[in-house]
């Protein structure tokens, strides 16, 4: 052998030797360029999520080898440490850019097949020798966490979405966190002996004086860290927020509607960290959900869960599911890992019998078992924790996990046991029912945190048109955009393009072929296939949901004013709150002067009238109704002004609480624009009386816009 060599040659063995020392980190540093490459087109899929997963524990076993080897020199140790500190920063910069990656950074265990096989397979590239155990990897199912816990009738309509299996294959280092399961046996305490769970009833039966059921909150911090741009916690809100930060993981949050429950919710999860959340709710309120996770938390993401799961986001940080089909879907969420639950209208699980209150408690009781790192977050969410009787709080406790239906919880137990009391002393029963509330029972009203609210708050609600009829709406939008757009081709054929550019759309044709449409439109009325026939089709579609919605309200609040368009809305609306036992009133153009009053007067006095149902234009002027302060439109108005004065049938003198209108807007269709038209039209009557310029497009009609919008929409126009 040459004992001399070309410069050129020289150079790569000293490279080599480097190399030498630590080969696996040449493999580790390209590897991450791809997943970093991939992260940059938002193209990182399962395989790509466990090349992630499994260089970041590469990572860590190689810089904790090459600490320990002594027969490398400390100036190559350096170099060595520097470029794995290198592949470390492109990750933490990889899942800056997709948060939902952060958590494969916590992982310690490279435990699927999948990610071990490549584990294996780099390290052999490296030239490294491997025991025969780590060179043979058999497949293996990962038993779910808790399945046991889970109800017998989930098998019969289980599913597991495809999307879900991939995500199980991405997060190979996930393990059920069993550390926290006390296997010795529980200390006796005093009240051991004592049945316990009728006088916590009967602690809640008897009150307290009058003083409210809500545990000592901290005080409002002196800045406010959580809010996005251009969004605001209110005082109240922050309060809670500041009990989540301090620790506190489990929550009846029994707020009235209107105050923001949601909204704290999602941020609740955000300060806790309790990703992955499932959110478990009644089907109108689904994408709304959504709608406020992306609003107060842009950073993470959420998917909503329709049907068998064909189409959710296995990724998302939040999975949002309805009772109804909560049991086809019990079995993959058990073993997600889940940190943390939401139940909104907690009410609902209020039988114990029911299958849907079994469901709910047995995935709770699973995550509670499983969560990783322990404590995840439950926040039950109800305006109407009691409905019947105290004992309504049982199933919500046992969801808590502040009892299990017979005796308190070990926690509950040692702060009753604190009190030096037992039932047989009257002084017992307010101190149970403070232990209780201390336990995470938070109660406000719009009266308590007036100076928090606005006066008047119009609050959307979006709801999914998922069945037969709504996809035929969709439909038929659609072919009426593309009719607009034929109009719109053959004129600019006849006319010639007069140097318009590729892809550019003439305004001037869109406003003619809109306000052609528009005229035929008034003359055929809603009969036919027009914008005003497709707005009433919404309106029908939404029937159901916004009556729904307004029995939720009424059993929070009490008296809830509904405002609807149409006729057969009003029936519809009005056969549903018959059918759950909500006495209601309606008011309606066909009647008589008498009739309307007596009416009015009904639901003003008589408190066992609960909903007022109102006709936009026969009850939008001359009425007073502000007993209420909950107002649900049903259907939109074709103009501002309507909606505002059906809003201030509610929102006028008398009204000693801020008042909220909860509009019921179909989402993915027109309905959703003709919202924002209203709105950009109330902000004109605003600019227009301050003296300030605006667009002179927004003179037109709300109708008018609402077809350019559509023929904008099948052109391919933003």
């Amino acid at each position: 052998m040459p004992t001399t060599a070309p410069a050129r040659q020289r150079k790569k063995s000293s490279s080599a030797r480097r190399d030498d020392e630590a080969p696996v980190i040449p493999i580790l540093a390209r590897k991450v360029r791809e997943i970093e490459a991939k992260a940059q087109r938002n193209k990182l899929g399962p395989t790509n999520r466990v090349k992630f997963q499994v260089i970041a524990f590469l990572v860590r076993e190689e810089r904790a080898r090459v600490k320990a080897d002594e027969s490398i020199s400390d100036s190559a140790r350096a170099e060595l440490l520097k470029r794995l500190d290198g592949v470390a920063t492109i990750l933490a910069k990889t899942a800056a850019r997709d948060t939902s990656l952060i958590q494969l950074l916590e992982a310690d265990h490279a435990t699927s097949p999948v990610a071990r096989r490549m584990r294996r397979d780099w390290l052999l590239e490296a030239g490294a020798e491997l025991p025969p155990e780590e060179l043979i990897i058999a497949d293996d199912k990962p038993v779910a966490p808790a399945a046991a816990a889970l109800p017998p009738v989930v098998s019969e309509r289980a599913v597991t979405p495809p999307q879900i299996e991939a995500r199980r294959e991405a997060n190979p280092f996930l393990a059920p966190d069993f550390s926290r399961v006390d296997s010795g046996e529980t200390p006796r305490r005093r009240l051991d002996g004592w049945e316990l769970m009728g006088p916590l009833y009967k602690a809640f039966e008897l009150g307290a004086g009058g003083r409210a059921a809500t545990m000592p909150l901290p005080p409002v911090p002196e800045f406010d860290r959580l809010s996005p741009k251009g969004l605001e916690v209110m005082p109240h809100q922050s309060r809670f927020l500041e009990a989540v930060r301090e620790g506190h993981r489990s929550f009846l949050l029994a707020d009235e509607p209107g105050l923001g429950k949601t909204a704290e919710s999602v941020l609740a999860a955000s300060v806790a960290d309790a990703y992955p959340l499932v959110v478990v709710v009644p089907n109108v309120v689904k994408m709304n959900w959504a709608r406020e996770v992306e609003r107060w938390t842009p950073q993470r993401r959420a998917t909503v869960i329709n049907g068998d799961g064909q189409d959710l986001d296995a990724f998302a940080d939040v999975f949002i599911v309805n009772y109804e089909i909560l049991d086809r879907h019990l079995g993959w969420l058990a073993g997600l890992g889940l940190r943390g639950m939401v139940v909104d209208e907690a009410h609902f699980i209020k039988n114990l019998t029911s299958q849907r209150s079994q469901n709910v408690l047995a995935l709770a009781q699973s995550i509670r078992e499983t969560a990783p790192g322990g404590h995840p977050l439950l926040l039950a969410l109800t305006g109407t924790p009691l409905i019947n009787d105290v004992e309504d709080f049982d199933a919500i406790w046992r969801f808590l996990g502040w009892t299990n239906g017979e005796k308190p919880g070990p926690e509950l137990m040692e702060k009753l046991d604190a009190t030096g009391l037992t039932p047989a002393d009257k002084a017992f029963y307010p101190e149970a029912r403070d232990a209780v509330i201390s336990m995470g029972i938070v109660r406000r009203r719009k009266k308590d945190v007036a100076a928090d609210l606005p006066d008047k708050l119009i609050a959307d609600l979006p709801v999914q048109l998922d069945d037969e009829y709504g996809r035929s709406i969709r439909a038929a939008e659609r072919e009426l955009g593309q009719r607009l757009a034929a109009r719109y081709r053959r004129i600019i054929e006849a006319r010639g393009d007069r140097g318009l550019a590729a892809g550019e759309i003439d305004d001037d044709i869109v406003r003619l072929v809109a306000q052609s449409e528009l005229e035929e439109s008034k003359s055929a009325g809603d009969g036919g296939d027009n914008v005003f026939a497709m707005v009433r089709r919404i309106g029908q579609a939404k029937a159901l949901l916004a009556a729904d919605y307004a029995a939720q309200l009424q059993r929070s609040v009490g008296k809830v004013v509904f405002f609807a368009k149409h006729i057969d809305v009003m029936d519809q609306a009005e056969a549903h709150f018959a059918a759950a036992g909500i006495k209601a009133v309606s008011v309606r153009g066909e009647q008589s002067g008498t009739v309307r009053q007596a009416a009015i007067d009904a639901f003003n006095n008589d408190p066992e009238v609960g909903i007022a149902v109102c006709s936009l234009t026969a009850a939008g002027v001359g009425v007073n109704m502000q007993v209420a302060s909950n107002v649900v439109l049903a259907e939109l108005s074709w103009t501002a002004a309507e909606q505002t004065q059906a809003i201030d049938r509610v929102h006028r003198i008398g009204q000693d609480e801020p008042v909220t209108a909860w509009r019921i807007i179909a989402a993915h269709t027109i309905d959703s624009k003709v919202a924002e038209l209203i709105d950009r039209k109330q902000g004109l009557a605003g600019r227009a009386l301050d003296g300030e310029a605006y667009d002179e497009t927004s003179s037109d009609s709300v109708q008018m816009a609402a077809l350019m919008h559509l023929l904008r929409q099948a052109l391919g126009a933003a």
